[in-house]
């Protein structure tokens, strides 16, 4: 019988990363040493299920968001070239081996309330900031934390 190893957050992460970069399965398989099946799993449940970790929001939030979409529902072009959205993200370059508690029914999205999260960022790592505007190419910086 195979012996099983357990995929780490780190890892798990590694290989979505790759996958959304446009790399195939089986490149992924062969550059980090994982089945190929393993990859095709995790990336059908990525598909299925997105990411962990979500945004909470409250009746105040969803109320804040609906209103500014009907706000800003009929904009031009022209106001929206005015607008950038950003979105940053951490990476440490250490594996984190401390699994995260998640409890939810089969095939469900998970719920932000049945997610215990830690954040530990100790040590060496990357933050990669974004910026898109409309019609024009996306800015990507990368800085060395």
């Amino acid at each position: 019988m195979a012996q099983r190893k357990h995929l780490d957050d780190f890892l798990r992460g590694r290989i979505i990363g790759r996958l959304e970069c446009g790399r195939t399965q089986l490149e992924v398989s062969e550059e980090l040493g994982i089945a190929q099946s393993v990859i095709s799993s995790l990336w059908q449940r990525f598909q299925n299920e997105g990411p962990v970790r979500c945004v909470p929001l409250t009746a105040t939030h969803c109320r804040l968001r609906l209103t500014w979409s009907r706000e800003h529902a009929l904009w031009t072009p022209q106001q929206w070239s005015c607008v950038m959205f950003s979105d940053e993200s951490r990476f440490g370059l250490q594996s984190d081996s401390h699994p995260t508690l998640i409890c939810r029914a089969p095939g469900i999205h998970y719920h932000q309330g049945n997610i215990i999260e830690r954040h530990r960022y100790g040590g060496a790592g990357w933050l990669v900031w974004r910026g898109i505007i409309f019609l024009v190419p996306e800015l990507t910086f990368m800085f060395r934390v």
